[in-house]
């Protein structure tokens, strides 16, 4: 996995300080100004980067008894980068009404039908209206992306006025629970656009109005989310494109500045890749700390439809039967990078790894396939005979079955580790208990 440059820097920062073996002044004052540079050249405000790095060298002047300073020092940061970057956010299950608007480029449809599946997964019966007159193939865009999700979706092709397919829309979806309405955009923002969206927000009245926005926007975000704000008092602001983005703590930063809350941020082209804002994680994710519990979410979703469970991955021994599961899980949780991401593993890893996982996953579905139940649910007793064997059923080398054996190994390790609480691998994991209230 390519770590953004947000990430790379602030892990840089945290590891240089935790890791050192004497936290003086002059390293303290060091390692502020690099992070001043990292979040800059991340394009977060200059007047914001300079009052952060402040409060995090105010706090280092009372550092509490017992604690020591390379922990009170992450513990800071931490705490001053989720303030910098807004609250979490709680979307309402229930029923509603959510009006997308944004210009042109930001993903903005394809956020609809996130959205979509987002809501239709928690068992709320969910809609789509397009009012998209303006761009050509909008309505087949909608109508492929409400397919893929499962929903039902409305829109009149070759109507030009946006307003009365708003309206039939909503007397088509009358019953739902959630209705998510893809208004027209614009190759910039103008007062046609804001006009426009003005006037579907007071039929509509929606519960949600949401701006669509590119996190490679940067403090640009800031801008544009006070002229919508202006003009139909967003609700908040969906962010896409945030994981490959180096501007996305800049626009992450700039929305809160604005007073419009980001309430969701896009991680990739999948449908799933859409996750409910939570400064805390967000800011975890970026020091290479674990998330767990996304990880969990994900694992849930992937598997409605699968044998692995929660309890397969998190909870029991792991054998060669569960590890065959979560390879049959995998695609549906997302890319290898993401899952390794969320379990605060992704800088441990070599980056050929991270783009190799994807086919050597084939590869160890076809070698499992060809164990016997036995040797899956006892693979400690795969021995030099049994190794031939297996390749020559798998049509594979005796060199990879070893390999499958001693990655199997390394992830059994590493689950036992995560189950009984110790400290993962890396410099971060002891300093865990300081982020859950350990610290004042």
């Amino acid at each position: 996995m390519v770590v953004s440059k947000l990430a790379h820097g602030l892990r840089g920062v945290v590891s240089r300080v935790s890791g050192a073996a004497l936290v003086d002044k002059e390293l303290i004052r060091s390692s502020l100004k690099e992070l001043q540079r990292t979040l800059i050249s991340s394009d977060v405000n200059v007047r914001l980067v300079l009052e952060l790095t402040k409060s995090v060298e105010r706090r280092l002047s009372d550092v509490p008894p017992g604690v020591r300073v390379k922990e009170y020092f992450v513990k800071a940061v931490y705490d001053e980068l989720v303030a910098l970057l807004g609250e979490k956010h709680s979307p309402e299950l229930g029923k509603q009404r959510i009006l997308l608007c944004g210009t042109y480029g930001h993903g903005k449809t394809t956020t609809a039908g996130k959205l979509a599946k987002f809501f239709s997964k928690r068992g709320l019966r969910t809609a789509l209206i397009t009012t998209d007159t303006w761009r050509p193939a909008a309505y087949e865009q909608v109508q492929q992306l409400a397919q893929q999700v499962g929903v039902p979706m409305f829109g009149v092709k070759g109507e030009r006025d946006s307003e009365r397919i708003l309206r039939a829309g909503l007397e088509k979806f009358s019953d739902y629970d959630v209705i998510i309405a893809d208004s027209a955009g614009r190759d910039s923002l103008d007062e046609d656009l804001l006009d426009e969206i003005k006037a579907l927000n007071a039929i509509f009245l929606p519960e949600e109005r949401y701006l669509v926005l590119g996190a490679d926007m940067g403090q640009t975000a800031g801008r544009q989310a006070k002229a919508f704000h202006e003009a139909i008092g967003l609700t908040g602001v969906v962010l896409t494109r945030v994981d490959s983005s180096a501007k996305g703590g800049g626009a992450l930063s700039a929305c809160a500045e604005a007073g419009v809350p980001v309430t969701f941020i896009g991680t990739g082209e999948k449908m799933e890749d859409l996750e409910v804002f939570d400064a805390e994680k967000y800011v975890s994710r970026l020091l290479g700390f674990p998330d767990l519990s996304s990880l969990l979410v994900r694992v849930k979703e992937a598997t409605e439809d699968s044998e692995l469970s929660e309890e397969d991955l998190m909870q029991r021994d792991l054998t060669l039967t569960t590890f065959y599961k979560q390879l049959e899980a995998t695609k549906k949780m997302g890319s290898l990078s993401k899952v390794m991401e969320m379990m605060g593993l992704s800088q441990k890893l070599p980056e050929e790894l991270v783009e190799e996982g994807e086919e050597k996953m084939r590869v160890y579905k076809h070698i499992i396939d060809s164990m016997t139940k036995y040797e899956r649910e006892h693979p400690d007793e795969i021995k030099k005979s049994r190794v031939e064997r297996i390749a020559r059923g798998s049509g594979r080398s005796e060199k990879e079955v070893k390999e499958l054996l001693k990655q199997f190994n390394a992830t059994k390790k590493m689950f036992s580790k995560l189950k009984k609480g110790k400290r993962l691998p890396g410099k971060f994991g002891a300093l865990m208990k300081q982020f859950k209230g350990g610290v004042a």
